[in-house]
């Protein structure tokens, strides 16, 4: 029986595996559709169950530009979950779902709040 630390080990090298093999993916979509273009990935997190896969993505525009894109990323969807299947030679493939990460829009604002407080004078 394997230990839970084992375990998290081996969740953590399946993300990290399916946030390469995504991102190499995504990184070809982009390039051959301009419509795509200044979308990137964050980050992937899978399921603890393994059965989803979320991967975060994030434009320098906002979530209103991500929810534009989201619906041509989407005609990708099945393409990139094949190419997934077989780069993983697993039984099971994880259905892929798109979210938008809104940890960057944080860090911009909290940077922002430091420079108009070092502006202020108070820092």
């Amino acid at each position: 029986m394997t230990s839970k630390r084992q375990q998290d080990v081996k969740h953590a090298q399946r993300e990290s595996f399916l946030h390469r093999e995504i991102a190499s993916l995504v990184t070809h979509v982009v390039s051959d559709d301009p419509l795509l273009t200044g979308l990137f990935i964050n980050r992937v997190k899978l399921s603890p169950d393994r059965g989803r896969c979320t991967v975060y993505f994030f434009t320098i525009n906002g979530k209103d530009d991500f929810d534009q894109k989201l619906p041509v990323l989407i005609l990708y969807k099945p393409s990139i979950r094949n190419a997934v299947a077989k780069a993983m030679q697993s039984r099971y493939t994880p259905e892929i779902r798109f979210a938008y990460d809104s940890s960057y829009d944080k860090q911009r604002h909290v940077d922002d709040l430091i420079e108009k407080l070092k502006d202020e004078g108070k820092l």
